[in-house]
């Protein structure tokens, strides 16, 4: 996580093969990742949402677009590694 380091996540929704939703650093950021898997065509989409920043508090918005630039770069990782 760069200069977030290792962070307490929780796990808060799981759809067998559809979801897995986790809070991110409860009780500082207090955010919200969750990755999906939808069906489409002969292949699958994965999609990625990250809420919950607030952007009125120092740490919410350095977090937010320290991630805005973070996040892509993870994507582009994982297609790397599917071969996308």
């Amino acid at each position: 996580m760069g200069p977030w380091g290792l962070q307490p996540c929780e796990v808060v929704a799981v759809e067998h093969e559809r979801l897995l939703s986790y809070s991110f650093a409860p009780g500082t950021l207090n955010t919200t990742i969750t990755w999906r898997l939808a069906a489409e065509g002969s292949g699958t989409r994965l999609s990625l949402e990250h809420k919950g920043f607030d952007l009125d508090s120092p740490l919410g918005k350095a977090a937010f677009q320290g991630m805005g630039k973070g996040w892509p770069d993870v994507i582009q990782r994982l297609q790397d590694l599917l071969g996308v």
